[in-house]
């Protein structure tokens, strides 16, 4: 069962050109049903149908997955059961009738103001890695950036001048995100004063953000720092794309268009940005209470 699954990443990888992230989730998805069926004495992806895929996210839902996980899956059993029957492995599409759940049947977990400030303030002058952690935070919640296109993000494409960086999102598509004062002071202090320090002559890199060791820093390192400085900060369930969240919420209550905050975000369909008018419906029914004669 392992030769179409190899098949199906090396199509999205070159011909799609998908990001190494979705890569990585489309593998284990697979994976999983893979040993789902196995478990079954199913031993061939030929008998996979309707039935067997509904019966597996029913197995997933009972073990208590949140509905956006079982979205993912759902979209990757998608996609390769169609690359599938497009290769004449399938005799016909499975998933073709299956429907995509609603991947959010609970609002994202956004920060309020003040919430962020405390994020932002929490690393300790005396840490060792504060100029980086400083910077990190600013430039999550300052350009709405996901911790993998930080990751990734080179100090080439991080433009001082113009206060903007070029980023790499998802499908390898680069966008132009404008950064606030904060942020670029943050990354600019960080090139300065520590990166040097970092960088190691055995393995030169031009990524921005280092380890100590000198290595890059992966989007599950980013992810690690963000939860510590949360846990210090006071907060819980806070990662990064809560900061990503955030950033979007604090837009449109600020007052932006929803199609400038979609073009910021990198989101290919504006459905998946609105998600952010719900969010931000409880302000608005704060300004009725506030505001109307007859609230």
């Amino acid at each position: 069962m392992a030769q179409p699954v190899r098949a199906f990443l090396d199509y999205c990888r070159v011909e799609c050109g998908f990001a190494s992230a979705t890569l990585e989730a489309y593998e284990a998805d697979l994976r999983e049903l893979g040993a789902w069926l196995t478990d079954r004495g199913l031993h061939a992806w030929g008998s996979l149908d309707l039935g067997l895929i509904v019966e597996h996210m029913r197995a997933m839902e009972q073990r208590g997955l949140a509905v956006s996980s079982i979205a993912r899956h759902v979209a990757t059993i998608r996609v390769f059961c169609r690359f599938m029957e497009a290769q004449g492995l399938l005799p016909k599409d499975p998933a073709q009738l299956l429907t995509q759940p609603r991947a959010w049947d609970t609002l994202p977990n956004v920060l309020g103001r003040q919430q962020v400030q405390r994020l932002l303030e929490a690393p300790r002058r005396r840490d060792a890695m504060y100029l980086r952690d400083v910077a990190l935070l600013e430039l999550l919640y300052g350009g709405g950036l996901r911790a993998s296109e930080l990751a990734g993000l080179d100090q080439q494409r991080l433009h001082g001048d113009l206060a903007v960086a070029r980023v790499h999102g998802k499908g390898n598509k680069e966008r132009i995100v404008p950064l606030g004062q904060p942020a670029m002071l943050a990354a600019k202090r960080y090139q300065q004063d520590l990166r040097p320090k970092l960088v190691r002559d055995s393995r030169p890199t031009d990524c921005l953000l280092l380890s100590r060791t000198g290595a890059p820093m992966t989007r599950v390192v980013v992810w690690q720092v963000v939860v510590r400085h949360a846990r210090r900060a006071g907060l819980r369930g806070v990662h990064p794309h809560t900061l990503r969240h955030s950033f979007a919420t604090h837009l449109l209550e600020g007052g932006a268009d929803l199609r400038v905050v979609q073009e910021l975000l990198g989101h290919a369909n504006i459905q998946t940005t609105q998600i952010y008018t719900h969010v931000d419906a409880s302000g608005l029914k704060r300004v009725i209470e506030k505001c109307h004669p007859r609230p």
